[in-house]
């Protein structure tokens, strides 16, 4: 009895847990996600990554370009002073044509208020800053010192501009990542490695070289530059200490939402007090209205372009991106410009640029992406062999140009 009933509870079990219909189907037949309609995708996720590649590089280039043509005190009749007599006569008292950079950095930053404040109440490029949870104390104990060094970093590259030309000038900012590191072990946010402090040392003796071969070298251009690079590497280290909580994340434009209107209130006061004073008319109008709107429109494209690169591409990416930029500059300086370029100097750039990427990279990702980029170039060379020889020999071209017209007395 007990075989015979415990074989009846299984029974009903079974029969409890089997379908009512012999026609009922198990399994469905529809597929639910069929009929599901795939959210469309945005704008720029259709638009390829190069192109916001080359529109950084492009805004990038443009502004450092735009910035001392209209410091550039070589107009008129200065056509033909050289950085370290420009440096003479402003130690002698002589006024030199618009030669107000803090102004125009104020001027800048208080376009991008307007720009971010309209752009807030118009568009959903500064919905990250609801994310955010800022109150009165948080701005006054995070923001306000941020953006000082943030105002004095501008103020000290602008003046260098007056100085020094962009090919030197882009040689010393290659020692900012070596600037920030140490930053970073002064306020205790790294810890010291003597590993990282011997990737570094190829950028510093790349810079030294560099310098020691330029020929327009102006002391007070290049404390300016260390300056600058100093209130950058500081304010660089007190973001990412802010940032490393969640609550506090933010994106460069909305960075810029927060900090311009007090770095705005900042630069004016600076320049209230040694620059403005002594502004006419004539100096505006000898650039006009119409190109200081320009270059500050320009200013604030290159913050936008920033969102979407980071948005679109990687940190290698960025890197990269930075360093051809770089490349391009002082081309263009060299080329373009007249600027004086020594062998020595190439000699001194290319160990600081080498160094730069080893350090941002480390030594695995470059050597991996050398094979793959060796790879790529031997396959296109065997794809199009005519081509590829077309392109070695205008990049060698493009090499000797640039010697020479450094080397032209």
């Amino acid at each position: 009895m007990g075989v015979e009933g415990e074989k009846e509870r299984i029974s009903a079990e079974i029969n409890r847990s089997a379908p009512t219909s012999p026609t009922e189907p198990i399994l469905p037949i529809v597929n639910p996600t069929i009929n599901e309609k795939k959210a469309p995708d945005s704008p720029s996720n259709k638009i390829h990554p190069a192109f916001y590649v080359t529109t950084w590089i492009a805004l990038s280039s443009s502004i450092i370009i735009f910035n001392k043509w209209i410091l550039d005190e070589k107009k008129a009749n200065f056509r033909t002073l050289s950085p370290k007599q420009t440096a003479i006569l402003r130690f002698a008292n002589q006024k030199l044509p618009t030669d107000y950079p803090i102004t125009l950095t104020c001027w800048h930053l208080t376009f991008a208020t307007i720009m971010t404040q309209i752009l807030s109440r118009t568009t959903t490029l500064l919905d990250g800053r609801k994310t955010v949870k800022m109150t009165g104390r948080i701005y006054l104990r995070a923001i306000v010192p941020i953006g000082a060094f943030f105002s004095l970093s501008l103020i000290c590259g602008n003046m260098t501009y007056l100085y020094l030309g962009v090919a030197f000038i882009q040689m010393l900012k290659a020692t900012t990542p070596v600037a920030v590191l140490l930053a970073g072990w002064g306020l205790g946010t790294e810890k010291a490695n003597p590993n990282t402090f011997f990737k570094v040392s190829f950028i510093v003796i790349g810079v030294i070289i560099a310098s020691y071969g330029e020929i327009d070298f102006v002391v007070i251009g290049v404390l300016f530059q260390i300056g600058g690079i100093v209130f950058e590497a500081l304010r660089l280290v007190m973001v990412q200490k802010l940032l490393s909580s969640a609550e506090f994340k933010m994106d460069p434009l909305v960075s810029l939402y927060y900090f311009a209107p007090l770095c705005a209130i900042m630069n004016f006061c600076v320049a209230l007090a040694f620059e403005l004073p002594h502004i006419t008319m004539a100096d505006f109008y000898r650039v006009g209205p119409m190109l200081f709107l320009v270059n500050a429109c320009v200013a604030f494209a290159l913050n936008v372009s920033v969102v979407f690169l980071i948005g679109r591409t990687s940190s290698l990416v960025m890197t990269l991106c930075g360093v051809l930029k770089d490349i391009l500059l002082v081309a263009i300086s060299v080329l373009f410009n007249h600027e004086p370029f020594t062998a020595l100097q190439c000699l001194g750039y290319s160990i600081a640029l080498a160094g730069l990427i080893y350090f941002k990279l480390g030594a695995d990702t470059v050597k991996a992406k050398a094979s793959d980029m060796g790879r790529v170039w031997a396959d296109y060379g065997a794809r199009h062999p005519a081509l590829r020889k077309v392109i070695v020999f205008l990049g060698m071209l493009g090499v000797a140009l640039v010697v020479l017209v450094g080397l032209a007395p």
